[in-house]
């Protein structure tokens, strides 16, 4: 039905089976093994199952992958820059032969698909790595998704839907592709340029899309991600709110808002090819790619990713064989002369650029500086300080970490009472001692138990955080990758994270050990005790180092307190 009224609209792939075959299938799949899908595996299955993804039928097997990630294209030379895949535990596919039916659910168990498995096989995620995204910087988060959090094993096979994906937030806005082409022709919309964002839109992402519809004599469609985005991004809940104000600033009937439910890889020039396949699927004819298109900041050594207008490039190299018109776009700024928005290369020698960037803007949202009227909307900025206060408001999480003996919880304790002397907030003390008691008494001393124990804290630190409260976590810790993902837990609240590594040396915490423990570590009655037979993995960029030797419990409370003062997040005077 699409072809005539979006001639760049292209095949829709619809994998979802009628009612009929769709009930059948869930009576049989209580016999197949089943697979609890992950966030970002929910995210692609409902863009596959829903015709997002068209042309793929369900997950790669290897010779996709392979020419996917070298070539930009399926086997069969059709263009496709990212990789999509479902991998598993090698515990999981040692069960597994090719086809068997794995039925694939969500978190609460409902049956989403059934997976025909065509293929069992390991990926080189290193390669991976290097071929979507340039690099194996582990800084980026899709490389570090790949290389630290991605299962070994990986599932390809058609895929045959059941039930769409359960949404209770938003669910006006959440419509297919389908759906999203129905609504374009209902409304006699020939021409839609799309714009892509996953940070709340402000005066000039207003002003560039409108001035791309005006300049492709189109109708509009926002359409933000409401998936996966990048770690410390904004929620979005409180983006869709803001997107919600922001629509009325349009002329009225020339403008929609959609949502997309798909997990960012951060891909920058690769990824902003993908996101113009993924309109055209929506039906869209043209779509805008401005400065820096899905760019994850900066690299190691502090260099960016990919370069400003990289993304620009790639995909003009394909705007022939892609069948979705690209409009580029420069970074947008204020003209003060003008009392007006421009790109930034239409600016002239004797004119004032004024500009706030990302950075910039959230530094003034943490601190409660005034942000000007020509940068943001009164509505958008009062709603993102409703959700976001100033960092003397939020909740935060200490993270001790240091051998055992070390003086983590003696610190610990008293920085709780300073805090509480000072008022404000709810303190809860996470003390590795008392989280094995009251939260992982059934957990040995296993490294996966260790992590399991350390992700546990830092589960109820997040929920302490976000709701306001501070979370004082003192547990040893001792591998680097568990502690970042305590990081990661916690900051995704929107919160603050300080790491403390108590830093006593080896020595002085078997003088200090009062119940024995190193002792016995020594006389081999104590297995994988850290700092003896098992390895204590030493902070590289905490933001507080301490070494208690020569200095006292309260002198080193009292370091904590002015470094959290440093950062905005108490006060002091």
């Amino acid at each position: 039905m699409t072809d005539l009224i979006q001639p760049h609209g292209g095949e829709l792939i619809n994998l979802y089976l009628s009612s009929e075959e769709a009930a059948a299938e869930k009576a049989r799949a209580v016999d197949y093994v089943s697979w609890d899908l992950r966030q970002r595996q929910l995210c692609d299955i409902e863009l596959l199952l829903s015709g997002g993804f068209s042309p793929l039928q369900g997950f790669l097997g290897r010779t996709d992958w392979e020419h996917v990630v070298e070539e930009m294209r399926l086997a069969d030379g059709t263009l496709w820059p990212i990789p999509i895949t479902l991998d598993v535990t090698r515990e999981f596919a040692e069960g597994l032969g090719v086809g068997d039916k794995v039925a694939l659910r969500d978190d609460e168990g409902m049956l989403i698909a059934v997976l025909d498995v065509d293929e069992i096989w390991e990926p080189d995620r290193r390669t991976e790595s290097r071929g979507v995204f340039g690099t194996d910087d582990i800084v980026h988060p899709g490389v570090h998704y790949l290389l630290q959090q991605a299962h070994p094993v990986c599932l390809g096979g058609r895929l045959r839907g059941i039930s769409e994906p359960v949404h209770y937030d938003f669910t006006h806005l959440r419509v297919t592709p389908r759906q999203v082409r129905e609504r374009f022709a209902k409304a006699g919309w020939r021409r839609v340029v799309a714009f892509q964002t996953r940070n709340p839109m402000h005066r000039a992402h207003v002003e560039l899309t409108f001035r791309a519809a005006k300049q492709a004599e189109a109708n509009l469609l926002i359409n933000p991600v409401v998936g996966m985005t990048k770690p410390g991004d904004v929620d979005h809940f409180s983006r869709v709110r803001c997107y919600e104000h922001v629509i009325k600033k349009y002329p009225e009937q020339t403008t929609a808002l959609a949502l997309l439910p798909l997990a960012m890889r951060m891909g920058g020039p690769r990824e902003a090819l993908w996101h113009a396949l993924i309109r055209k699927n929506h039906g869209c004819t043209h779509f805008i790619i401005g400065r820096d298109h899905a760019g994850p900041g900066k690299d190691s050594n502090g260099e960016p990713f990919y370069g400003p207008y990289e993304a620009q490039e790639l995909v003009g190299r394909y705007r022939d064989e892609i069948g979705i018109e690209v409009i580029p776009f420069r970074m947008m700024v204020f003209v003060k002369e003008r009392a007006e928005y421009a790109p930034i290369n239409e600016v002239r020698d004797n004119e004032t650029e004024l500009n706030i960037s990302g950075t910039e803007f959230r530094r003034r949202m943490r601190e409660g500086l005034e942000i000007p009227e020509w940068f943001g909307y009164r509505e958008v900025v009062e709603e993102l300080r409703r959700t976001y206060p100033p960092k003397a408001k939020q909740g935060f999480t200490i993270f001790f970490t240091g051998l055992s003996g070390s003086g983590k919880s003696t610190i610990a304790n008293a920085v709780m009472v300073k805090l509480m002397e000072l008022g404000g907030r709810r303190v809860t003390l996470l003390d590795g001692d008392l989280v094995r008691k009251h939260l992982s008494s059934e957990l040995g001393f296993s490294k996966e138990h260790r992590d399991l124990n350390i992700r546990r804290i830092g589960f109820v630190a997040g929920e302490i955080t976000k709701n306001g409260g501070v979370a004082l976590c003192a547990p040893i810790a001792p591998y680097a990758e568990t502690r970042h993902a305590v990081r990661q837990m916690v900051e995704e609240t929107g919160g603050g994270f300080l790491e403390v590594h108590i830093a006593t040396p080896l020595d002085e915490c078997e003088r200090r050990d009062r119940k024995g423990l190193y002792a016995k570590a020594r006389a081999g009655l104590i297995q994988n005790f850290t700092g003896i037979d098992d390895p204590y993995e030493v902070p590289e960029n905490p933001e507080l180092r301490i070494d208690t030797i020569d200095c006292t419990p309260d002198e080193a409370a009292q370091q904590v307190i002015l470094k959290l003062e440093h950062m905005g997040y108490i006060r002091l005077r």
